[in-house]
């Protein structure tokens, strides 16, 4: 079970990182030439080596999936109190 202070470490990683929201740009899917990347909403994008577009895609939909994820698992967590 995650603990509240661990829900709490999670959100807060989250939320010191870039702004969202991230969009992973893959070439030949998201534009034509260049380099794989994450657009991260602010001036820095983020590019990997040996990344799979699948890992491309999981870190930059991480963004905006935790914050989610950490809200559900609030509202579930109320929901069992009442």
């Amino acid at each position: 079970m995650i603990t509240d202070f661990e829900l709490e470490e999670i959100e807060a990683r989250c939320a010191n990182a870039s702004p969202g929201p991230w969009k992973a740009y893959i070439e030949g899917r998201d534009h034509e030439s260049g380099s794989d990347f994450i657009m991260t909403g602010s001036d820095e994008d983020i590019e990997m080596l040996g990344a799979t577009v699948a890992d491309y895609d999981f870190i930059a939909n991480a963004k905006q999936d935790i914050p989610r994820l950490v809200a559900e698992i609030r509202r579930l967590r109320n929901e069992l109190i009442k």
